[in-house]
């Protein structure tokens, strides 16, 4: 693993300090990657529903196809 230094204001670096000890994080350098990997899932998300408002419209959205993915979803757990 590589490291990383960072300075941070005496005010931010005082919220870290309590957000580990608080949040039982056994270190700052814990609570950053925290941070970052959260930080990472937001912007796949994101991209996520980009890509979903620019792709081409489906078919409609009714009971039956939810009905449709009730049964593929019970299938795959039922193996």
């Amino acid at each position: 693993m590589s490291s990383m230094n960072i300075s941070l204001p005496e005010t931010l670096k005082s919220f870290v300090d309590q957000q580990v000890s608080g949040r039982g994080y056994g270190t700052s350098s814990e609570y950053v990657r925290e941070l970052i990997r959260k930080d990472q899932d937001r912007q796949r998300l994101r991209q996520i529903l980009l890509d979903g408002a620019a792709s081409e419209p489906t078919g409609a959205v009714d009971d039956a196809y939810f009905d449709t993915l009730r049964e593929r979803a019970g299938s795959r757990t039922a193996r």
